[in-house]
């Protein structure tokens, strides 16, 4: 079949569920399968997850054996439905909320141990309409056990600092444009704090999770590509709304579950690019590299003293510094920070209440601000260990550099 809303070329399912799988088995990364509302069917969605989950004898779990999977795989996070605000369907929120109660029934977890996580369609950017009339259909008449029949709303924002007709180069840009951007990247603090405040009246107890299942940049693609393909190139200034962002999900884990940037390989704001049997890393895939051990870890509450705003315009200042810290089960304190200027650094003073520093590791991704990876130079940009800092007694001593994602790890 042709694919006529990505590219207009054939879809030959050669990457299908269970090459998916294959490939989720192989990385050991958790499953998110999103399932088809808009023009699909409750009887479609339900075999799908049959064939996939069903351990017993079917029509469904035969024929996933026939095509050569004796055990079925585990889904964790099912999406009942994509955007259905508007390519999905261009539903009403009520219209919307009701499908998703009856699709959502027969998403059957098969297994007591396995429960399959199921994600709401929630709203496009700031539409708190959208959000207050789902959750209030999915609530109307509900177990209270249920929590609206879901376990998470998603929640779509892509930054284009030039707005969405044209979303401007991804590698030409001037500084403007930078903090325009960062800007922009920012503001998905405040569409967090918004939702939330609406699950909070729904859900005070946070036991639904806000999924961020839709993020990142988006400009315009390269020169020469299929616009259908979105393939985009990534900078340094990818890199720092990759920091920003990452941090602000951080702060706000006690609803933010999932946090998914789009996409991960030669799509948007990709981690890897790829070219044939070439193959390179972006500097958002060293920022992520840098961030993964808060993961599991536990949120410290941390602030900044002495920040100032910067920018070229008025309307587009953000803070010089940004940053989040977690603490994991070993006692290892992970601290993130991003420097926002393009041209000035800063010197910081990581301050302690409790923790007296002796083991203190630092990395760091610098460039300048349109700084990127090529296949000719695939090291450009790339995380490097950030030696320059002192140990004092009860804090950590450095100066951050303009441009800059930095990491420590201290105990």
């Amino acid at each position: 079949m042709v694919n006529t809303h990505w590219g207009d070329v054939t879809e030959d399912n050669s990457f299908g569920t269970h090459e998916f799988f294959e490939l989720c088995e192989q990385i050991g990364c958790k499953t998110y399968i999103n399932g088809n509302v808009g023009s699909g069917t409750v009887k479609e969605m339900s075999e799908w997850v049959e064939y996939m989950t069903f351990d017993g004898v079917s029509r469904m779990a035969d024929l996933r054996k026939s095509n050569g999977r004796e055990k079925p795989w585990k889904i964790d996070y099912f999406g009942v439905g994509n955007e259905n605000w508007g390519c999905g369907g261009n539903m009403t929120p009520a219209y919307y909320a009701n499908l998703y109660r009856r699709y959502q029934t027969f998403v059957r977890t098969y297994k007591k141990d396995q429960h399959i996580f199921k994600v709401c369609g929630g709203p496009n950017v700031d539409d708190t309409y959208w959000t207050e009339e789902v959750l209030k259909t999915c609530y109307e008449n509900a177990p209270e056990n249920a929590h609206g029949f879901m376990d998470g709303l998603s929640m779509h924002y892509y930054v284009h600092p030039e707005g969405w007709d044209k979303k401007g180069s991804a590698t030409i840009f001037d500084e403007k444009t930078w903090y325009k951007t960062l800007y922009k990247a920012l503001y998905i603090e405040e569409l967090i704090q918004m939702h939330t405040t609406i699950m909070d009246k729904f859900d005070p107890e946070k036991k639904i999770g806000l999924i961020c299942d839709e993020w990142g940049t988006w400009f315009t693609c390269e020169p020469g590509t299929n616009p259908g393909f979105l393939y985009q190139q990534n900078t340094m200034r990818d890199a720092l709304v990759a920091g920003l962002s990452l941090n602000i999900f951080n702060k706000h884990c006690d609803r933010v579950k999932m946090a998914n940037i789009a996409q991960l390989i030669n799509v948007l704001q990709a981690v890897i690019l790829t070219d044939g049997p070439k193959m390179l890393l972006t500097p958002t895939y060293h920022v992520f590299h840098m961030y993964k051990y808060h993961q599991d870890a536990e949120l410290v509450e941390s602030y900044l003293a002495g920040t100032k705003q910067i920018g070229d315009e008025e309307d587009y200042m953000v803070p010089n510094v940004h940053e989040s810290v977690s603490i994991d089960k070993e006692g290892v304190v992970t601290i993130t920070l991003n420097n926002l200027s393009v041209a000035d650094s800063e010197e910081m003073e990581v301050l302690f209440m409790e923790l007296q520093p002796k083991d203190v590791s630092a990395a760091i991704v610098t460039n300048k601000m349109d700084a990127y990876n090529t296949f000719e130079n695939p090291n450009n940009v790339k995380e490097v260990e950030f030696k320059d800092f002192k140990i004092t007694d009860r804090s950590v001593m450095f100066t951050i550099p303009a441009c800059s994602v930095v990491q420590f790890r201290i105990k």
